[in-house]
């Protein structure tokens, strides 16, 4: 059950533009510095795992072995396989580490996404912030 809200995440992730399908296109994401995490099959062949982890080497962009198959991924993606994709939302990519359960497997990884996240979130913040003393002034 756990593992279908994982991928009811990357449904909603699709649909909202916060996921790149396949090999090119989670490289351009990571090139860019837009991926957050990079999720690959369980079933995927090591050229695409050792693709996976060269990407990631940018340094901000973290990548695991996901417990579905190419084609459980794909469904749950809107293509009939899919071996790799980059998640580009860092609170959806912490909400899918935490939906695939075993947190002391992936601990260091949350860890790191939840850093990311409340990094992310004060910045929305200040930036809110910054556009409201622009238009009010400084109280």
């Amino acid at each position: 059950m756990e593992h279908d809200r994982a991928l009811n995440l990357l449904s909603l992730a699709r649909k909202g533009g916060n996921l790149q399908l396949g090999e090119e296109n989670t490289g351009a994401a990571c090139r860019a510095g837009k991926a957050r995490l990079i999720l690959v099959a369980s079933d995927a062949a090591e050229n695409t795992y050792h693709r996976a982890r060269t990407f990631s080497h940018g340094g901000r962009t973290t990548f695991i072995r996901v417990p579905y198959s190419k084609e459980q991924l794909g469904l749950a993606c809107g293509r009939a396989v899919c071996a790799m994709a980059a998640l580009t939302d860092a609170a959806l990519a912490l909400a899918f580490v935490r939906a695939l359960g075993q947190p002391e497997k992936h601990e260091a990884l949350l860890a790191d996404l939840e850093a990311r996240t409340a990094r992310i979130q004060k910045r929305r913040r200040e930036e809110r912030a910054h556009q409201t003393n622009r238009k009010h002034g400084k109280k």
